[in-house]
């Protein structure tokens, strides 16, 4: 039975899941976006989400408490100087997962996770998003022919004198 064992467990011994968390987030701080499988993906995201907000306030005790879980120097360095600074106003939501369809070999569902700031074609989206206006429901109706009053007809005269 799974009682209470909230986390998948990828198919792996305790010591293999965590080094490979590691490793993999390892390389999507270093390439920004990695190619992995669905599972594999979610259960990364529980594991690097805490560790990009501590490197947003770049004390001493946060980048042990980081270095202890990636073991690079690399990566920790650019943790703390590149990666912070793109997210320093952001209050979560670091990674996003985009679903390429499935595996060849096994139709493992595939996917692709990234951090957020670092995608600039969404970023473009975004903000072409952002500066259309958007309609509701609440325009009213025009009124019928029947209900309108009927306006008097121009004359050609009329119409060119109002161009």
């Amino acid at each position: 039975m799974r009682h209470n064992k909230k986390f998948n467990h990828l198919g792996r011994k305790a010591n293999h899941r965590a080094a490979m968390l590691s490793n993999m987030a390892c390389s999507l701080i270093t390439h920004k976006r990695i190619h992995t499988t669905l599972a594999k993906a979610k259960a990364l995201r529980i594991y690097v989400e805490p560790l990009l907000t501590r490197a947003k306030e770049d004390t001493q005790a946060n980048r042990r408490l980081v270095f202890s879980e990636l073991k690079q120097k690399a990566v920790i360095t650019e943790l703390f100087q590149n990666v912070a600074e793109k997210i320093a106003n952001r209050p979560g939501g670091y990674t996003r997962i985009l679903r390429t369809g499935f595996r060849q070999g096994d139709a493992a569902e595939m996917c692709i996770i990234e951090l957020v700031d670092y995608n600039d074609n969404m970023l473009k989206e975004t903000k072409k998003a952002a500066k259309k206006s958007t309609r509701r429901a609440g325009k009213k109706a025009a009124p019928k022919a029947e209900d309108a009053p009927a306006a008097p007809a121009e004359t050609p005269a009329e119409e060119a004198k109002a161009e």
